[in-house]
């Protein structure tokens, strides 16, 4: 069996359908709903580092929280991006997929689909109405 895991937020339109995809290619994910149970420094390392992207493209540099600290300040840091997404949890881009063919931060929705081993099996429509999968199962 395929382990599928999502770090997910139930309030966002993106994260609910990138585990929509997943669902719609048969596989029941792992759902860790990460402002319930936020990672540790070594995960959240680990997870950034997975999707071969800058730490800062982990940030919701839209947050409030975000100019607040000022995260946005010339020099700020990757450890100090990593330390206010420790302390702040809402801070952290989503949602994050892992599955054993990578890592993605999956912002749009979609490439989530470039990581999912199983094909999808059905029509799929974002919650947006925009078709993603048609009847065929394949990618419009």
């Amino acid at each position: 069996m395929t382990t599928i895991t999502i770090y997910h937020n139930p309030k966002c339109g993106t994260s609910r359908n990138t585990l929509a995809m997943i669902r719609n290619s048969g596989v029941e994910p792992e759902v860790i709903e990460y402002l319930k149970a936020p990672p540790d420094r070594a995960t959240l390392v680990a997870l950034i580092a997975a999707t071969c992207e800058p730490v800062i493209n982990a940030v919701r540099t839209k947050e409030a929280i975000f100019t607040e600290l000022q995260l946005d300040a010339p020099g700020v840091t990757d450890a100090q991006l990593i330390d206010a997404m420790l302390q702040h949890p809402i801070l952290i881009n989503r949602p994050i997929v892992v599955t054993p063919l990578g890592t993605r931060l999956c912002r749009p929705s979609e490439k989530v689909l470039d990581i999912l081993p199983a094909p999808q099996q059905g029509a799929f429509t974002k919650e947006d109405g925009e078709v993603v999968i048609n009847a065929q199962g394949q990618r419009v």
